[in-house]
């Protein structure tokens, strides 16, 4: 059924109209009303030409201006330099002869004859080089069309900038459109004088800066001599993505692809696929196993912003892996093909989530599918959530806030299967206020836990735990007249501030234990607790060209335990303190810590009344690429690392960075000396960055990278999912 929109102003409009004409027409308003005096219409001031030479000549009678001999012509953000020039003062139309150079915010051509006119930005030049970073280019015609757009005729591109380029490539025709996009036709690639590729047709969106064929070639101990490859195709604003091709000598071929896409109406998301049939180690190989594992990876992700408080989030993870299947558990896909996907993610979920937010609300609905049997995973279908943040209760000072959530979980636990359905809520009110200098919030509030089964077969357990509290904190400051340069701190006043907050927390012991429910995750784990939370923090600030700056950021965190419930007879007592420091003394200099002090466990517990855990990363940056850092990760009782990275400039062509990661301490079974090293040469190859890296880790053995980046593009990597990554000081954490 169509539907009919009414536009309620252009209706009562037409109302007055009508009644005005009623009114006229019965005398009540003449038509003779003395007429609005006109206002005066301002019209535009036209833009001057400011136009100098060696000799400068006028004709009035047809608005002509002559210049010769290093002739410079400027109209608002355009400028031109030649040795000869023909220009209308009333059409901003010119002629230009020698040495010609057009210079725009879109970039700078050059030429020996162009026609141009200054008010359209439209012109032809001949004999045309023209440079919009990060592409450069010789043409025989060029077009400039319109104020965003060339076109040039039997010419090349390269992002090369020498006359002669390393690489080229020719084509009959070029669409250019400057901080856009650039679209080639009939082209053919030339490395120095030797053609290499034909391509019908090339395009290129500067929004898209990635390459189309990226290749990382290199050699590891468990892959062997390998090759990445792939190519990024582009067939529309709404399809893009990658076809994949790679070669490992110790594992064999293994391809697959990937695509971005974008519905417009029904959200985006990507797709992928990886396929291999790995090669089996001849050596290694028992009589029973195959000559060839099949390993495939599956991937799905989409969003669907329905509106600004609705939308949809899902991903689907396949992965059949037949080597899992017989290797066991300890075998991952992803780990030995995608160690970046994996990193972030070793498990990763399938689900679909639905959200949707309210004026003073949101609820969530989760299904949760554990796709991939040997993940330790729940299954949740599905899962509601309802979240009421602070909302204040009419005209007073009441806050209420909820939670609740409900949902049937499915566990593949051992020796059997646990499944529950559940529903759980958290209610609270709170009454912030202040009290002379404090910020004061007390609050109560309670949980409620449903099950439809407890852990001995009872059917409909109901837990209560009985929830209070309160947060305090306050702020003082000073502020010190202290300016100095010494030393280079540049220090321009002084303003210490202190704040120290309190946390307290009672949770009533549960009025159903938690070895009477079955076991799916914490919630169902919780016992009573009666303790208060403290953090003291300090900064110390000064303002360094206008802008403030922390030169001291000290914070201090740990909590005090009343009276625990547990089977040690101990009293009230303060648990772990942690210790997070920041310090810039400089801006060439930055010192960031954070350190455990043990204070809670039994007497003879180890690390007790001392520093369990203390790290640190002390970085210099000494100039323009030239910084060096220097970090420790050290472990009572454990590990003890020291990192070591440096990046330098030694000259504009040669850049050397290396990084060690050495083992200092007395862990059983981890032997001291360096555990992984790595050494980067870098060669400016013009248009092109060059990296040499040796890798080397301890009981893995030797990685080697031979890496390309184009400099017109720096933030490329050549590599997808697993490719070498720089790492930072103190990145390594202990095993």
């Amino acid at each position: 059924m169509p539907q009919i929109k009414y536009n309620i102003f252009a209706f009562s409009r037409k109302i007055l109209v009508i009644f005005f004409l009623i009114m006229a027409v019965s005398g009540i308003f003449p038509f003779n009303c003395p007429a609005e005096e006109e206002k005066p219409v301002s019209k535009p001031v036209p833009q001057p030409i400011t136009l100098n030479g060696d000799t400068v000549e006028f004709d009035a009678s047809s608005n002509e201006a002559i210049a010769t001999g290093n002739v410079e012509i400027i109209f608002k953000d355009t400028k031109l330099t030649c040795q000869k020039l023909v220009v209308n003062t009333q059409t901003k139309e010119c002629r230009a002869e020698g040495n010609v150079r057009l210079a725009e915010k879109q970039g700078i051509i050059e030429g020996q004859k162009i026609t141009y006119n200054f008010i359209t930005k439209t012109g032809i030049i001949y004999d045309a080089k023209f440079m919009s970073n990060p592409f450069f280019g010789k043409a025989e015609r060029m077009e400039k069309v319109s104020p965003d757009e060339f076109i040039a005729r039997r010419s090349y591109v390269s992002t090369c900038s020498f006359d002669d380029p390393h690489y080229k490539l020719m084509t009959g025709r070029v669409n250019f459109f400057p901080g856009k996009k650039v679209n080639l036709t009939d082209t053919t690639m030339y490395v120095n004088k030797a053609p290499v590729l034909y391509m019908p047709e090339y395009n290129h969106n500067f929004d898209d800066p990635w390459m189309r064929l990226p290749i990382s070639p290199g050699s590891s101990k468990d892959w062997g001599a390998y090759v990445l490859s792939a190519y990024r195709y582009n067939l529309n604003k709404n399809l893009k993505g990658l076809l994949m091709l790679d070669y490992r000598s110790k594992l064999g071929t293994a391809g697959g692809v990937l695509a971005n896409y974008d519905t417009e109406f029904f959200g985006k998301g990507d797709f992928k696929v990886y396929y291999t049939q790995e090669r089996q180690d001849e050596a290694t190989r028992l009589p029973a196993d195959p000559k060839h594992y099949q390993r495939y990876f599956t991937r799905l992700r989409h969003k669907w912003d329905i509106n600004e408080r609705t939308n949809i989030v899902g991903e689907y993870y396949q992965i059949s892996d037949q080597k899992n299947k017989i290797k066991g558990p300890g075998i991952s896909f992803l780990r030995d093909y995608f160690q970046r996907e994996y990193e972030r993610d070793e498990q990763p979920l399938t689900y679909a989530l639905f959200h949707q937010s309210y004026s003073y609300s949101a609820l969530d609905v989760l299904m949760q599918v554990r796709n991939n049997h040997w993940f330790d995973q729940q299954n949740k279908m599905p899962e509601l959530k309802y979240t009421m943040p602070n909302v204040r209760m009419g005209n007073s000072r009441f806050y209420f806030n909820s939670t609740t959530t409900s949902g049937v979980y499915n566990s593949k636990a051992s020796p059997k299967d646990i499944t529950v359905s559940r529903f759980d809520t958290v209610n609270q009110f709170s009454y912030p206020l202040k009290v002379s200098i404090f910020e004061f919030r007390p609050n109560v509030g309670s949980q409620e836990t449903v099950y439809d089964k407890g852990a001995n077969g009872q059917s409909h357990v109901v837990r209560t735990m009985f929830k209070a509290g309160a947060d305090i904190s306050t702020k003082f400051y000073r502020v010190f007249n202290v300016k100095t340069n010494i030393f280079g701190l540049d220090i321009n006043a002084l303003r210490h501030i202190i704040t120290p907050t309190a946390n307290y927390y009672y949770n009533h012991t549960p009025t159903v234990p938690a070895s009477n429910l079955k076991q799916l995750d914490g919630l169902d784990a919780l016992t009573g607790s009666h303790y208060v939370s403290i953090g003291l923090q300090n900064k110390l600030q000064t303002k360094r060209k206008g802008v403030s700056v922390d030169l001291v950021d000290f914070l201090v965190t740990t909590s005090y335990n009343i009276k625990p419930k547990t089977g040690e007879k101990r009293g009230s007592s303060f648990q772990d303190f942690y210790f997070q420091l920041k310090v810039l003394p400089f801006s060439w200099m930055r010192l960031e810590s954070t350190a455990n002090y043990k204070h809670s466990g039994a007497r003879d517990s180890v690390g007790y009344n001392s520093f369990n855990d203390v790290n640190y990363d002390l970085y210099f940056d000494l100039g323009r690429e030239r910084s060096v850092g220097l970090g420790q990760r050290y472990q009572l009782k454990g590990g003890n690392e020291i990192t070591f990275n440096l990046n330098w400039r030694l000259n504009p062509k040669w850049r050397f960075s290396m990084y060690q990661r050495r083992n200092v301490g007395h862990q059983p079974g981890l032997p001291r000396g360096i555990r992984e090293q790595e050494y980067t040469i870098s060669r400016d190859l013009h248009c092109w960055q060059m990296d040499f890296t040796f890798n080397r880790k301890k009981w893995e053995g030797n990685t080697i990278w031979l890496i390309f980046r184009m400099k017109a593009f720096p933030e490329l990597e050549f590599g997808f999912d697993q490719s070498y990554k720089e790492p930072q000081s103190g990145s390594q954490v202990n095993p």
